[in-house]
């Protein structure tokens, strides 16, 4: 039988849609604290610590800014708070989980999480569970929607100014990032992937090969000579027959298990030291049916098991 070893979790809400070309998200996290994620986590064993919100300013009242980097000025508010309540939390000891709002918030929360062990002289891996790779560049997006450039950022690549959250260096080198379950790329994202040496795990793949082993192969990289790794799942990488109350949702993702088993994986690791769950879009829910979903992830991500 596994056994929890008691952590303290900071919970950390993020609610922002400005990065997304759809309403909605910036009320993730209130649906996941309506499906239980405190109770729930606190059930395992854990420890949660109440950091508190980043809220975005509203959709009609913000200024749109650069069509290419759509509300750049309020995320970049954002995603700074974001990086400061992470740090402080890292600080203190605690494990981080942000609850999203759109992936825009990566770009504070994973900046965070890699500077607090550059710091210490060391690295951060990191697995992107998603249905794409957000790996656009301004010069390269279809949309101007920032949370299609936050990988990308994160690896060193795009904006100066969000570049800039996480110090002069890249958060994360590309040999200890991978993403798990993508199944629609940008050609502008296919071209840096390649350029850049990010491993891909499409559904093609996982399909093929299972994504236990695929799981297997993203943890290696990520936890190859770093303090370990941060999860960033976005629920679209879920198939929206299971998971419709997302934010972009594409035919043809995860099953309910196998999303278990890579938070399963995640936690049995033990090198899991920050995690976020984004992209709740209640709008498109059904009962909040994916709210709940998300909430026994974020569990099974912080060492929840069947047995």
């Amino acid at each position: 039988m596994s056994e929890v070893v008691p952590r303290d979790i900071a919970l950390i809400s993020v609610s922002i849609d400005l990065g997304a070309g759809r309403r909605g998200v910036d009320m993730g996290p209130s649906a996941l604290r309506i499906a239980g994620i405190t109770e729930t986590i606190e059930s395992i064993g854990h420890r949660v610590h109440e950091i508190g919100t980043v809220t975005a300013g509203g959709f009609e009242t913000t200024d749109t800014g650069e069509s290419s980097l759509r509300f750049l000025a309020e995320i970049l508010a954002v995603v700074t708070q974001t990086a400061d309540m992470v740090k402080q939390s890292l600080a203190n000891g605690c494990l981080p989980l942000i609850l999203g709002g759109d992936h825009s918030l990566s770009i504070g929360s994973v900046a965070a999480v890699a500077d607090h062990f550059r710091s210490r002289n060391d690295s951060l891996g990191l697995i992107w569970v998603d249905a794409h790779a957000d790996m656009n560049r301004p010069h390269t997006t279809p949309s101007g929607n920032i949370h299609g450039m936050s990988l990308a950022v994160l690896l060193g690549q795009g904006d100066e100014r969000l570049m800039g959250i996480g110090g002069s260096q890249p958060s994360v080198r590309a040999e200890n990032v991978s993403v798990l379950g993508a199944r629609s790329l940008d050609q502008g994202e296919k071209e840096l992937i390649a350029e850049l040496g990010v491993r891909v795990f499409t559904m093609s793949e996982i399909d093929d090969r299972g994504v236990g082993v695929c799981m297997e192969e993203a943890l290696e990289r990520a936890n190859a000579g770093t303090a370990g790794f941060h999860l960033s799942f976005d629920l679209d990488v879920l198939d929206p027959r299971l998971a419709p109350g997302v934010g972009t949702p594409i035919q043809g993702g995860l099953t309910y298990r196998e999303g278990h088993l890579v938070c399963e994986k995640a936690a049995r690791s033990g090198r899991l030291v920050s995690l976020e769950i984004v992209e709740l879009n209640p709008v498109l829910d059904d009962r909040n049916h994916t709210a709940v979903l998300a909430v026994g992830l974020a569990a099974s991500a912080l060492g929840q098991a069947i047995l």
